[in-house]
């Protein structure tokens, strides 16, 4: 079965959601989830700096962050696996400010997620999963931060339950450090 490219804006202005190229036979499954001509021809200007990939255990959280400066737009999916992936935005002239959307991105279903610039990112691991980011922006660790996955503010509702609770969660020290929405306004009002 082949399916072609499709885009679905969502609530938040330039995030979408993506259905990638993927054509299944007998011998499994063939996908192309970036098309610079396909994207451009849909009026979605992307141009790829970087390509990283996580692999992570059930049970771990990689939330929330961004890049305080030279923000980087991402097209994000999951290739093998499945992981809640959310997204917050962080734009304060932004009518969906401090809105977040959550997305069930599954490796067998090829779906991908086109975050921009100004929103902080997120997901939370169902299953042993590897997640691919192509970047549009190259990773700067001096501008590197976050928020809190559990910031009351922002209050994502994270499906713990589905990895066993709050006890099975799995945080690096960096995550468990992460700043409060209130603290990030403080300091920098939102990222512009």
């Amino acid at each position: 079965m082949n399916k072609k490219f499709e885009f679905n804006k969502t609530q938040i202005e330039g995030l979408i959601e993506v259905t990638p190229f993927n054509a299944d036979d007998i011998r499994g499954c063939f996908t192309k989830d970036f098309s610079k001509e396909v994207f451009e021809s849909n009026g979605i200007l992307f141009n790829l700096a970087e390509v990283f990939y996580t692999t992570s255990h059930k049970g771990v959280i990689r939330a929330l962050h961004f890049q305080r400066i030279k923000q980087q737009p991402k097209l994000v999916r999951c290739i093998y696996g499945h992981v809640y992936d959310v997204v917050v935005d962080l734009r304060p002239d932004s009518t969906t400010f401090k809105k977040w959307i959550g997305f069930d991105l599954i490796g067998d279903k090829h779906n991908e997620i086109l975050v921009p610039g100004g929103c902080a990112h997120g997901y939370l691991v169902l299953e042993d999963s590897i997640v691919s980011y192509k970047c549009a922006e190259k990773f700067y660790g001096e501008y590197d931060d976050g928020i809190k996955w559990d910031d009351p503010v922002i209050n994502v509702n994270w499906p713990i339950d589905k990895i066993g609770g709050r006890d099975k969660l799995i945080l690096a020290d960096k995550d468990k450090n992460l700043q409060s929405f209130n603290e990030f306004i403080r300091k920098y009002g939102g990222l512009k």
